[in-house]
């Protein structure tokens, strides 16, 4: 019997009720992240600003290079560490840990510092204008150049904790820290914070949550650390170099999907600011509210990971493939559910972050036409998932690549040119279902593969 996990969840219990076991805590944490990220926008929005809500826009491209950080070391190590535990390969698995922790704080270190160096210039590059540069700032200093080392712990920590099934202490440091950032917004922005500093207080409010949530994880970890292979030594982290290139094989695509993702994000602001800093803080909303949807599928597709990992290196390939029908059923299900209701009730919902009429109108359009994305996009994140935790980097990168940057920055580019501001919105839906092409491509081709190794053992 392996100690170091609850095997039962990955090997005998139900498949639904498996992945129900460690895909919900991750939901509900993602959901609860989500929802913090869009408190910052709600609170925000209260100012009636749009030159605050498109700097909170432009901030949050720098922000997402902490998640890319965080997935590198995260996604990278923990999709190594459950096919090392199906393995039985414990003490590999011990160095991966504390190689994934401290790596994600060094690079998190001298990526802070980088921002702190080249701030107004990167933010320039992004779009910034002379009445978005000072709020986008407030913002970055706090959440980013102060708050980016515990931000890229903390994810990293959860990832790693779910690697061994430990998905509900995972989600209950997240969580926990999203709802003190959602009790810590108004205190800060309204209430100990001077009027015109709402920006500095969203952001640290945001920095300190995430405090909260590194400093819980970490005391999981050490609470954990004598029946599991959780450990933050750094003796021995070195010496496995096939390893630790597993590591940044799958890590590597992860990360750079993510800047892929800042990069494109960064080509929309500077489209949008071109229109104006309405269109501007009208995309920046909707990339909040679409969050909810694609935060279940990511949420599944976490919780689906480990268990594919594992069974992936055990040989258990019915059980792996059954793994993720079910998380493809689970995603696409509570997604068509939040899908209904942004396109039934697009306008009420913008008004929740701002009551600028003609923001809500153009944020409502732009929200009806992203919901068309979501179902391509949901298969696509879940595809990547699987070819992530099979450890399979190349085809995850090619999947997210195409995603965000092969096919999405040109055919952003072409929209824009025909179709201006509207067309830029519609090239994320164009581009998802071009690059679903492609996941199924490769994974059919995968997944054949996989049947023949089957048919020469049973042969």
């Amino acid at each position: 019997m392996n100690k170091d996990i609850d095997q039962s969840i990955f090997e005998d219990m139900p498949v639904p009720k498996a992945l129900a076991a460690m895909a919900l805590p991750t939901i509900l944490s993602q959901l609860i992240t989500t929802v913090y990220n869009l408190a910052d926008a709600f609170f925000i929005g209260k100012t009636n600003d749009p030159y605050k809500v498109a700097a909170l826009s432009l901030a949050f491209v720098l922000h997402l290079f902490l998640t890319a950080i965080a997935n590198l070391f995260g996604i990278g190590g923990g999709s190594l560490i459950s096919r090392l535990l199906g393995k039985f390969e414990k003490e590999s698995a011990r160095h991966i840990c504390a190689f994934s922790v401290y790596g994600a704080l060094l690079l998190s270190l001298v990526y802070s510092a980088g921002v702190f160096m080249f701030m107004e210039p990167l933010l320039r590059i992004m779009g910034a204008s002379n009445d978005t540069l000072p709020y986008a700032q407030q913002y970055a200093v706090w959440a980013i150049i102060v708050g980016g080392v515990p931000t890229v712990l903390s994810i990293t920590a959860a990832h790693i904790l779910r690697s061994v099934g430990y998905a509900r202490q995972a989600s209950l440091g997240i969580g926990l820290g999203g709802i003190l950032n959602i009790i810590l917004d108004p205190v800060f922005m309204f209430g100990l914070l001077p009027p015109g500093m709402e920006v500095t207080g969203a952001a640290v409010a945001t920095m300190l949550s995430n405090v909260f949530s590194t400093l819980f994880l970490m005391i999981c970890f050490f609470h954990l650390k004598n029946r599991t292979v959780l450990c933050l030594s750094l003796k021995g982290i070195f010496q496995s170099k096939k390893h630790i290139l597993s590591v940044l094989v799958v890590g590597i695509p992860t990360a750079l999907g993510t800047m892929l993702t800042c990069v494109s994000n960064t080509i929309v602001n500077r489209m949008a600011a071109d229109y104006g800093d309405i269109p501007l803080a009208a995309a920046g909303i909707i990339k909040r509210v679409y969050q909810f949807p694609y935060s279940a599928a990511i949420g599944i597709g976490q919780g689906m990971l480990p268990l594919v990992a594992y069974n992936y290196a055990s040989g258990n390939y019915s059980r792996m493939r059954q793994t993720i029908r079910c998380a493809m059923i689970f995603s696409m299900a509570f997604a068509s559910v939040l899908i209904t209701v942004y396109e039934l009730l697009p306008s009420q919902i913008i008004r929740l972050f701002i009551n600028e009429r003609t923001t809500i109108v153009l944020a409502a359009d732009f929200l009806r036409i992203v919901c068309t994305a979501m179902p391509f996009v949901i298969f696509n994140f879940q595809i990547c998932y699987v070819f992530q935790a099979m450890g399979m980097g190349k085809e995850a990168l090619i999947i997210s690549a195409c995603r965000q940057g092969i096919i999405y920055i040109p055919m952003i580019l072409l929209m824009n040119a025909v179709f201006k501001m509207y067309g830029v919105i519609w090239a994320q839906t164009i581009t998802d279902m071009l690059a679903l092409l492609i996941s199924v491509v490769l994974y059919m081709k995968t997944n054949r593969n996989l049947r023949m190794q089957e048919s020469s053992k049973i042969g």
